[in-house]
């Protein structure tokens, strides 16, 4: 399927439920997913997730899921059973994990007649460096690490991987088309990197093979949001 710029980029509301709604009406017109992540989801519950879906969003439910594979499972059910599009779980849970997150979510979206959510697994934050890799006992540095789980999570059944754009040429040749590659960490020209260690600009990311940006404060905190929104868009076209 050939997918639009609109279709490309997701909007991270992390901010008060009213704000993020506010947001999105803005930036409606140039972005087609709106992501919700963990302090809208703590705050609401479903209702974070419900409101965007009535407003005709897309909803990428960011979660990052890392439990035992039954907790996985169960959560994973439930959110199928919202009707998101896309579901965050960290990759890092290992192969049971994995598994047990795809076939909750497939049995939670299939109850309630949705097609599954693409189950996103999240490679290596955007936020650490080889630097915090190491001090958490990982001597692998960011890159390495970010292939060897994306190849953990695919072979488990994963159907996209999160990643920087940094990596994602790199993981898109180790795993081939098909699977959904998402990048956080997405700064247009000139924007402040803010806690992002490794970033880069939507074009670059989409010409290294990213399918889905994660684009957060260059918008929501730019003075006229429908203005940097379409600015992203053209940059893409």
């Amino acid at each position: 399927m050939s997918l639009t710029a609109r279709d490309r980029i997701a909007l991270a509301v992390d901010l008060p439920l009213p704000e993020g709604l506010a947001a999105w009406e803005q930036v409606a017109p140039y972005v087609g997913v709106a992501k919700v992540g963990l302090s809208l989801f703590v705050e609401h519950g479903p209702r974070a997730v419900e409101v965007f879906l009535q407003r005709g969003a897309r909803v990428f439910l960011d979660l990052k899921l890392h439990d035992i594979p039954n907790t996985v499972e169960l959560a994973a059910m439930r959110a199928g059973a919202l009707g998101v599009s896309y579901l965050t779980i960290h990759a890092s849970g290992g192969a049971a994990m994995i598994k047990a997150a795809v076939q909750g979510a497939a049995a939670g979206a299939a109850k309630a007649g949705h097609p599954a959510p693409v189950i996103l697994a999240v490679t290596v934050l955007t936020s650490m460096d080889d630097a915090t890799l190491a001090a958490t006992g990982v001597a692998r540095q960011a890159p390495a690490q970010a292939e060897l789980l994306a190849s953990l999570a695919v072979r488990s059944g994963a159907t996209g991987l999160v990643c920087s754009a940094r990596e994602v040429a790199a993981v898109r040749a180790q795993v081939g088309p098909g699977i959904v590659l998402c990048t956080p960490g997405i700064r247009p020209q000139g924007s402040a990197a803010n806690d992002q260690s490794r970033t880069e600009t939507p074009a670059a990311a989409l010409a290294a093979g990213s399918d889905l940006l994660v684009i957060g404060r260059p918008i929501t905190a730019a003075p006229d949001l429908a203005a940097a929104a379409k600015a992203i868009v053209e940059s893409i076209n």
